[in-house]
């Protein structure tokens, strides 16, 4: 009798593990699908006569590719440049502005200060590792006039959008053959993604 009860257990988690993966994704569309179309209830019932599940998430996806074609056009970049200056000085609104929009900013691939790699940064004090993205560089320069190299890294400390920013000599920033995306998969998932080995990739030499 047990060895039925842990065979149906085996079955069971075995029909969860292929169920939920495909169930999660589809759970959320269709939750987003309602909350747009739920938010954009009234414009459409006015525009429209007939209700159409998704219509909502349709009028938003062209909603949001009219702006980009607005966005890049140079009538379109002169008022946006205009209103970004105004919401900049608007107090507090401005912090919490600036904030989002450099962080949306780092994943646009014509951003040259967006994230450039995902890497592991070695803390040789405590023996740990942590993940990050790499930023920038800067130099330290002491007293005595002497400079030292450092990378500035953006580590994760809640899901993507809440980090801390870590000033790293270089030898203690691990480069990894993981691209950004994949990196922005692994601190979603908690570490879940992660593959199973992580391969260090060399600093380009310059072509010296």
């Amino acid at each position: 009798m047990s060895g039925i009860r842990r065979k149906l257990q085996i079955t069971f988690i075995t029909g969860l593990l292929v169920i939920v993966p495909i169930a999660v994704p589809v759970w959320v569309f269709w939750e987003l699908l309602s909350f747009v179309d739920r938010l954009l209830a009234p414009l459409i019932s006015e525009t429209f006569p007939l209700y159409l599940p998704g219509l909502g998430l349709f009028v938003a996806m062209l909603v949001v590719i009219l702006m980009g074609i607005f966005a890049t056009n140079v009538v379109g970049r002169r008022i946006l440049g205009w209103l970004d200056s105004l919401l900049f000085r608007i107090p507090i609104f401005r912090n919490v502005y600036s904030a989002v929009k450099q962080l949306l900013n780092a994943f646009s691939p014509d951003n040259q200060v967006a994230f450039k790699e995902f890497v592991v940064v070695h803390n040789r004090g405590t023996g740990h590792y942590c993940f990050g993205f790499l930023t920038g560089a800067v130099s330290l320069q002491r007293a005595n006039g002497e400079t030292e190299p450092l990378v500035a890294v953006y580590v994760p400390t809640n899901h993507l959008y809440l980090g801390d920013i870590l000033l790293a000599r270089r030898e203690d920033v691990i480069l990894t053959r993981l691209t950004v995306p994949q990196g922005i998969q692994i601190v979603l998932s908690g570490g879940i993604s992660i593959p199973q080995v992580l391969r260090q990739d060399l600093p380009d030499s310059g072509g010296g």
